[in-house]
């Protein structure tokens, strides 16, 4: 079974931290993603640009409205993600606690649904 594991975090946060705080956070993630490659959990994985960096589209009436920013102002903002292969749920949640930013943020854990065009992925 597929998961996606999205990563949430208090942006400002980050910025606050040191050079050396922000390192050693990296070198935590590192070592997260090298344990799931090996174990054969990893699917693919990536950070995200900040939200400075998004945009968010709509479709109203048929128009086009794009804002920048993201869809909400919360708290915390979808710092990244993990995709991730898992045998069920348990196993899954127990992947997730072992991200870094688990400790001071948010790990959302979902299934993955089967693509409409893909009757070969499983779901």
């Amino acid at each position: 079974m597929k998961y996606i594991l999205l990563i949430h975090h208090d942006e400002k946060a980050w910025d606050k931290l040191s050079e050396t705080e922000r390192q050693q956070i990296v070198g935590q993630y590192r070592q997260f993603t090298q344990q799931i490659k090996s174990s054969g959990h990893y699917l693919g994985g990536a950070p995200l640009q900040p939200t400075s960096a998004a945009s968010s589209v709509r479709v109203r009436s048929g128009k086009r409205l794009v804002t920048d920013g993201p869809f909400a102002e919360t708290r915390e903002q979808l710092g990244g993600y993990f995709l991730i292969d898992a045998k069920d749920l348990d196993e899954a949640i127990g992947i997730a606690t072992r991200i870094p930013a688990a400790r001071w943020g948010t790990v959302e854990v979902r299934p993955v649904a089967r693509p409409c065009d893909d009757d070969s992925i499983d779901s």
